[in-house]
């Protein structure tokens, strides 16, 4: 099989095409060169995409003894994947752009070059496992990246290859350096990989701008404060808010609504993040349509946490997700990815939610 092998400079993806390379495929690695300014974009445990990373992974290749080529993927990347992050930041969303990479770049613009130019399947370093068509947790929980999967369907999944998802982390590294991969120890990466100062509040502010607005009590309607821009805040923040004084009774203040048209950020206390009902749009299904419903499945709204049973009911182009047990910190914006064990079925981004 002829497999296309995306290597971002890590240990994980070095190893995943290493282990592709064991299998009998004929394998070709590439880097996505994803920055307009790659040698801005690596700092230690921040970033990626950067010249270190490309030559990282241009070596790596030379010791699998495959060839390598550094595709130019810069402007999809942000027209996909941070323009869109933007733009829903100022919508009062809080979306995950590690789901539009998985989704646009690497399952969609990546695969469909891929599958142009002849190759079977793309492989990638994700921990994440594919058996008999069905995607999987990884065996290591802590590294489990099925969730930022969750939004590829049956044909993706059908030209997909996650050869760690069987291995634990440490595991992956202590192999790395038994095939001489001189990125054995390198520092994994962290935050989001467009915003290596993990400033996400400057990197919005410089994009949209400053939208005043008023930052007010959810059970008064007092005025407590102003604020530059909703893209400032996110549903369940608690830092940072900018709020003088604490609440009456004494306990801590959370960010619990978020009006963009008016630029209204209420706050109050945790029980009111509780949330018991989701609306989803734009669902995936891993098998190409829904499970007859209504089915029950477990339901995780964030890539690490965030789970709770529910009952999901499919319609279409929407779902509703009634939770059985409340989950807190839920926003719009996100994606809901349901479980059935260990099992992805799909997934939606969140619209809205309900106490």
């Amino acid at each position: 099989m002829r497999v296309l092998a995306a290597m971002s400079g890590g240990v994980d993806s070095a190893v995943a095409a290493a282990r592709a390379v064991d299998a009998g495929h004929d394998v070709v690695g590439v880097h996505l060169a994803l920055s307009e300014m790659p040698a801005t974009l690596r700092s230690g445990a921040r970033g990626c995409c950067s010249k270190e990373d490309a030559g990282d992974a241009r070596r790596a290749a030379d010791v699998l003894g495959i060839p390598f080529y550094v595709w130019d993927f810069a402007a999809r990347f942000a027209e996909d994947v941070i323009d869109e992050f933007v733009a829903a930041y100022a919508a009062g969303q809080t979306p995950n752009p590690c789901l539009n990479c998985n989704q646009k770049i690497k399952f969609a613009a990546l695969l469909d070059r891929a599958l142009a130019l002849g190759f079977d399947a793309v492989c990638t370093g994700h921990y994440a496992r594919l058996q008999a068509g069905e995607l999987r947790r990884a065996v290591d929980a802590d590294k489990d990246q099925s969730y930022v999967l969750s939004v590829l369907g049956r044909h993706q999944l059908a030209h997909a290859m996650f050869p760690i998802g069987d291995t634990p982390k440490p595991q992956v590294r202590a192999e790395a350096a038994e095939r001489g991969l001189r990125v054995a120890d390198k520092p994994d990466s962290h935050d989001i990989c467009f915003i290596p100062s993990g400033d996400t509040r400057r990197f919005l502010t410089e994009r949209i701008g400053v939208r005043p607005g008023a930052i007010v009590d959810g059970a008064s309607g007092e005025r407590l404060a102003g604020h530059d821009g909703v893209h400032g805040f996110t549903v369940g923040q608690r830092k940072g808010l900018g709020v003088g004084a604490p609440a009456a009774d004494g306990r801590p203040r959370y960010v619990t609504a978020i009006e963009p048209a008016t630029g209204t950020v209420t706050v109050g206390p945790a029980t009111d993040l509780d949330v018991r009902r989701i609306d989803g749009v734009a669902p995936v299904w891993a098998a190409g349509a829904a499970p007859a419903g209504p089915f029950a499945c477990t339901v995780q709204v964030r890539a690490h946490g965030g789970l709770a049973p529910a009952t999901v009911h499919e319609d279409g182009d929407t779902v509703t997700i009634e939770l059985g047990e409340a989950l807190r910190g839920v926003a719009p914006g996100q994606t809901a990815a349901f479980y059935r064990d260990d099992v992805v079925l799909g997934s939606a981004r969140i619209a809205a939610t309900h106490a």
